[in-house]
Order: C-alpha cells, then structure tokens, then sequence
C-alpha cells in the first residue's frame, strides 16, 4: 500500500542546513498497523507530514497505492487528502454546530457527494463503530468516548486507503487513551483500517503490529509483535527504546 523510498528532507539555508530525513525506506502492508517511534527531533514527525503531503520530500518519493504523493500538483493534493487519507486527532476535531452524523459525512458532503449515498455510507460506518444511535446528536452531547468513534468514522467514511495519526493519545487521560488505542485496534482488526501511528509513548506503540524506530532522521530498528502478547511487546519496545541510547524518559 505504502512505499517509503530512500526519502531525505532538509531544513534551511545554504550555510545552515539540517538534515531531518536521511534515506528513509519502509513498506506499510495493506491492513497493517504501523507505529513509529523515536525521541524528539529524530524526524517522525517529520516523516509523517511528508507523508501526509503537508510537507515534500528533499529526495526520494513516497507513493500510495502507487500514486507518488511527492510530486502531485496543487490542485490535486486537497483532493487527494480527502480521498485517499483519513486523519485521527487528540482533540477530535469535531464541529459543535453539526450533528454527529453530518461531521462524520463532512468530507463527502464537501465533495458533492449524493445526499442518500453520503447517508448510507455514515451509517454503514457508524454501525461498525457502534454508534447509530447517536448519529442525531450534537458533539456536546455525547460522551468522549463517543466523540473518538465518531471522529474514526469520519477518517474513514470515504474508504481512505491510510490512517495517520500523530501522537493521538498526547493530551489524553489514561482512560481515554485506551479507550482511543482499542477503538484503533478494532478498526484494523474488523474494518481492515491501515493505520500509521506516530508515537513516544511505548504503551500506544504497543497495540500496533509493528514499531519503527527512527534515530538522527534514520531508521535505527523494527520489531514485529507476531503471536506475542502486547504485555511481552511493550517491554521490548523498551529494550529498544534504551538501545536508542541517552534518556529513555526523552521517548516515553
């Protein structure tokens, strides 16, 4: 699905250059769920608005299900967000003056989508996620739980072929966060949602099915959970994060 092909991105000016990528290559499968780890400035986040097409590479290309999103003209990128990439936030990004149902169908609305199509499609969505019944509710009426479901179900209305998420647990309680991660891991696993998280958080890290470790804009590890528990997987993702070198607090 997901091509990441020996991408660089530098920063600055000819006398003051930094280099945030650094030959970046990686796969993401169809139905995976990726995470990638790192300490501050090891260029994830970087890599994700790459990715993401909020940002282009230096060298190298990123494609997704074989269009290159490095080298898409202007007027097709909105389009191209909208279609083929689904975002899950911290804060939700749900608007107060919709019901839940019209903010899931925001982006399909947006793009002149067929009024009974749009509606068929939310709903589908929604039963999956478990919250038809509140699709006539306002944001500032449903618990926060439900407004994470709600804000799954709108990044994927649209069938969007890659999920990205940026630190979603950061601003979160710890019941929340759990809520979100199992909410995430229900989509991959039922949906067959392809999700790409960015994360330091090694306990976020250890839902998904595989971790990313990147060092001075460079991939320093991978590790893969297979049949392990996510127990078993959280610890190692702690003996890498230590072989990271420096204060694993940095990345936790």
């Amino acid at each position: 699905m997901l091509h990441v092909q020996n991408i660089e991105k530098y920063y600055g000016t000819k006398n003051n250059v930094t280099k945030a990528l650094d030959r970046v290559s990686f796969t993401v499968e169809d139905g995976e769920f990726l995470a990638i780890m790192g300490a501050s400035g090891s260029g994830k986040t970087t890599l994700l608005n790459c990715i993401s097409t909020i940002d282009t590479v230096s060298a190298g290309d990123i494609l997704l299900d074989g269009v290159s999103v490095s080298n898409l003209p202007a007027a097709e990128l909105a389009r191209f967000r909208r279609e083929r990439l689904g975002f899950v936030f911290q804060d939700f990004n749900l608007l107060d003056t919709l019901t839940i149902e019209e903010n899931i169908g925001l982006a399909l609305t947006l793009g002149h989508g067929d009024a009974g199509a749009v509606q068929g499609r939310v709903r589908e969505v929604a039963g999956k996620l478990g919250i038809t019944d509140i699709l006539g509710k306002f944001p500032y009426q449903v618990s926060g739980g439900q407004k994470q479901r709600a804000a799954c179900a709108r990044a994927m209305v649209a069938g969007q072929s890659l999920l990205l998420a940026d630190e979603p647990t950061g601003a979160l309680d710890s019941r929340a966060s759990k809520n979100l991660l199992e909410i995430m891991t229900e989509m991959n696993r039922s949906m067959g949602a392809t999700i790409l998280m960015v994360t330091h958080d090694a306990y976020s890290a250890s839902y998904a099915k595989r971790v990313l470790f990147l060092k001075d804009g460079r991939v320093f590890n991978e590790i893969l959970r297979g049949n392990r528990g996510r127990s078993v997987f959280y610890h190692e993702i702690l003996d890498v994060l230590a072989a990271l070198g420096g204060d694993v607090s940095d990345v936790l």
